[in-house]
């Protein structure tokens, strides 16, 4: 199954695609900003059983009458030894189909993973390759960790892809802290997109649940689905203590199973029916009645 950081490795440059320019940077290549990007499709399946998908394609369109060319982000999760192969059947396929020369991004979230993907990949005979396939690869080990406020705003975007890099990093803390504080000061359109991506790319690591509590106490006049999520948990929350205190005050003597039960609702419908009824409940299994 596709994890949530793995989607937000490249979809953010689906929504930023002048994204790409700055990172070329710190990659040490100049590539210059875009005047357009088009969202190119991901099947690069031809007529046969074999199936392969790029994880995001774009056509980037530069300024000035510089020559276009394909942009194909892989988010890299785990060294794959059939990987290289892929790209290289990725590269040549786009390059045959649409005539424009391709570019392939490798985006990890560990420093072995992108070591291991940055390494030159040849194919054919070893005194003599007919093809080398040299990705440039995003990670832990070449993004800037930006801990400063300062930094974060220079650059929003960049500093929320150099934050998914480095979801393990043992100051992740302080880079998120940066990162939420920078959004207080931007519109709600322009942060909510970064506060949603941002929680993707952390997926289920510890410092997913930091982002989470920096986004309800910094972030909390935001409108974002997180925002909402996280607002209706602590409603939620509230509604199940309400439930227990009530059973309590009523005499009613409320097993673990039930507890569990009660705190482990996250629907405040549901909750407020069982709030409803706890004062006349005889035993706690009549605020279930009907569930």
């Amino acid at each position: 199954m596709v994890s949530s950081s793995h989607e937000a490795m490249h979809r953010i440059f689906q929504e930023y695609p002048g994204l790409f320019s700055r990172v070329s940077e710190v990659l040490g290549i100049s590539i210059g900003s875009p005047a357009s990007a088009t969202v190119m499709p991901t099947d690069l399946t031809e007529n046969r059983p074999l199936e392969r998908r790029v994880d995001t394609l774009l056509r980037i369109d530069m300024e000035d009458d510089d020559e276009s060319y394909l942009l194909a982000i892989e988010a890299q999760g785990k060294k794959d030894p059939e990987k290289p192969v892929s790209w290289m059947y990725y590269l040549s396929y786009l390059q045959a189909k649409y005539k424009l020369p391709p570019m392939l991004l490798v985006v990890c979230q560990d420093r072995a993973t992108a070591e291991w993907a940055a390494q030159p990949y040849s194919v054919g005979h070893p005194q003599a390759p007919v093809l080398t396939l040299r990705p440039l690869v995003a990670g832990p080990h070449n993004m800037p960790v930006i801990k400063d406020v300062t930094e974060v705003r220079k650059d929003l975007v960049l500093a929320t892809l150099a934050a998914i890099t480095h979801a393990g990093d043992p100051d992740i803390n302080v880079i998120l802290k940066a990162l939420s504080t920078a959004l207080r000061d931007v519109p709600e359109t322009i942060a909510d997109p970064i506060v949603e991506l941002t929680a993707q790319g952390l997926g289920n690591r510890p410092a997913a649940q930091q982002w989470r509590n920096l986004v309800a106490v910094d972030l909390s006049f935001y409108k974002s689905a997180l925002s909402e999520e996280i607002r209706d948990e602590g409603r939620a929350e509230g509604i199940a203590r309400s439930v227990l205190l009530l059973l309590g005050q009523a005499g009613v003597e409320v097993s673990d199973e039930a507890r569990v039960r009660i705190l482990g609702c996250g629907d405040v419908e549901t909750l407020s029916r069982w709030l409803l009824r706890a004062p006349n409940a005889s035993i706690v299994e009549d605020i279930f009645a009907g569930e």
